[in-house]
């Protein structure tokens, strides 16, 4: 196959230097210079590129750089014109706050000198330019040894692209990568007014009246609203999910992952991969999320049997999920189950956030959801007056709704009192038990494509926070119970077998499917070790559960 896959990399310079797969999306430098805009913010959700789309531009338009190579082949390269008048000819500043974080203000505010400091020691070789003035160069030294008073921090930007202009006669690009993070994690450590200040002085100076700024791009996964940070800011232009402009230049498009896939000879994993990561609406184009489709082809390339996996898991962070469950106001537990049946539900959006007010009310939580790629348009039912037609993009989304529902579970059981479940359970009262196993089934989230797995940890879950151990699908007799809890301290253990009823099938027959593969894989021969054991069949459909003990009291 002979493809380097590039998995994590977010330098643009390194994979064409290393001979990595670069999915070409060098066109979108020739929109951006037609489109002329003075600011501009791109909102995506996260792991869709937009931190290689950053790094490409910076490599193509940096000044201190050489980068033809990297650009031979692709796109850019044959519009001679704005290679020859843009490529390498302007002062490029280029900054990601990814990784500005701290549990207090004045720990990120610390790691946020810090940054400062790294990026201004890149311009070093303005301290001895005879274009720059003193002043200038004093507060860079400041900036670069840590010593800057608060103000001139805030003003960082805007003093570099004022010394890069002036030392090369020309204006600079600023390019600002991922300025909501250091937001996203002050509001949830509580520092959020301060860091709203520090980031908003640092990009309204930069980007607003700035005579020393050819152009500016900040990139984020939210739209922070304009009172919030861009006050003054008029001459932004706003590029998000729902904009047509450059809506297929970050994310995989289907013409794109096809040619990947020929390039990986999987081109027979072409339709497990569209039901899994494709499915996102940005303005007109569907796109697939870029970090998913590159590391299945990866595990393809070291198994070709690898099944999909929800890489999505160890990207982002499931709150918003848990804070929709949560959500008490009338109808939207209905609205979630529709969603996981594979229908739209429709909601007024509204594009302008604050991280302190995300889960204020329904309006705000949808919106986060659409905006994080958590649900995206459904592309038959066009937006108007801000209403869109919500789903779930594919099987990846919903594999994380469902695990999260699940841990949800979990989280809310253990704060109820099971005591008289687990007393009928204990004494053999299967009648009590199945009573109190269905009202804990009420509180749960359901919907018709629940599968066995599901029931499966439904009933592990029932036990959580309660100090039992619960084994799932260990060995006894001949088979694998489905659960098995283990009270040692009081000598006895609990097995359940669980069924799911499919929509053809009574719950009655799935419970008597339970009780014979008890009996038939003898789960109760060989275990003389707990002074009891006490084994059920279990049976599902929807919110309805049936419960039988085996053997069945004389």
């Amino acid at each position: 196959m002979g493809v380097n896959i590039p998995l994590g990399i977010e330098s643009f310079a390194d994979m064409r230097e290393n001979d990595y797969c670069y999915v070409d999306k060098t066109s979108f430098i020739k929109e951006l210079l037609n489109k002329k805009f003075k600011a501009n913010l791109i909102t995506r959700p996260r792991r869709f590129g937009k931190s290689l789309t950053m790094s490409m531009l910076d490599d193509f338009f940096d000044i201190l750089k050489d980068s033809k190579s990297h650009f031979d082949g692709l796109a850019i390269s044959k519009e001679n014109e704005i290679c020859e008048k843009w490529m390498n000819q302007y002062p490029v500043v280029f900054i990601s706050f990814k990784d500005i974080d701290g549990n207090t203000f004045e720990s990120a505010y610390g790691m946020m000198k810090a940054f400062v400091a790294d990026i201004c020691l890149k311009y070093e070789f303005l301290a001895t330019s005879d274009k720059v003035s003193s002043i200038n160069k004093k507060t860079l030294f400041e900036l670069q040894s840590q010593n800057a008073a608060p103000e001139n921090v805030k003003r960082s930007l805007l003093l570099l692209t004022r010394m890069l202009s002036a030392h090369y006669g020309k204006k600079t690009i600023l390019l600002v990568d991922e300025y909501d993070v250091p937001l996203a994690k002050a509001n949830a450590n509580g520092y959020y007014k301060e860091m709203l200040e520090v980031i908003r002085a640092m990009l309204s100076t930069a980007l607003k009246t700035n005579d020393d700024l050819e152009f500016g791009i900040v990139t984020g996964c939210l739209r922070i609203s304009k009172e919030s940070i861009f006050t003054g800011l008029n001459n932004l232009v706003i590029n998000s999910i729902t904009t047509d402009r450059f809506d297929e230049y970050i994310g995989f498009t289907e013409e794109e992952v096809q040619n990947l896939l020929t390039d990986t000879g999987f081109t027979d994993h072409a339709q497990e991969i569209r039901d899994w990561y494709d499915g996102y609406r940005f303005g007109q184009v569907d796109v697939y999320c870029p970090w998913d489709v590159l590391n299945h082809v990866a595990a393809l390339m070291e198994n070709p049997a690898a099944k999909p996996n929800s890489y999505w898991v160890g990207t982002s962070h499931n709150d918003v999920i848990y804070n929709l469950f949560s959500y008490k106001k009338y109808g939207m537990k209905g609205k979630f189950e529709a969603l996981m049946r594979g229908e739209s539900i429709q909601e007024v959006i509204t594009e302008e956030l604050t991280y302190d007010t995300l889960t204020a009310d329904d309006k705000n939580l949808w919106s986060l959801l659409f905006m994080t790629g958590y649900l995206t348009q459904d592309k038959q039912m066009p937006i108007k007056d801000n209403v869109v037609t919500l789903r779930i993009p594919n099987e990846e989304l919903k594999y994380v709704f469902k695990n999260a529902i699940i841990d949800w579970f979990e989280r809310t059981v253990s704060k109820i009192d099971r005591s008289k479940m687990f007393e009928a359970l204990w004494k053999q009262d299967a009648d009590t038990a199945q009573a109190e196993i269905s009202k804990l089934l009420l509180k749960s989230i359901s919907y018709h494509d629940f599968k066995e797995s599901f029931y499966h940890a439904f009933v592990a879950g029932m036990f959580a926070g309660a100090d039992y151990p619960v084994e799932s699908n260990y060995e006894y007799g001949d088979g694998r119970p489905d659960i098995v809890v283990n009270d040692g301290d009081n000598d006895r253990v609990m097995l359940f077998e669980v069924k799911h009823a499919d929509k053809n099938e009574t719950i009655e027959h799935a419970l008597q499917e339970a009780i014979a593969q008890i009996e038939e894989k003898r789960y109760l021969e060989g275990i003389d070790e707990f002074e009891t054991v006490v084994c059920y069949g279990i049976a599902f459909k929807g919110k309805k559960c049936v419960l039988q003990l085996y053997p069945a009291k004389e």
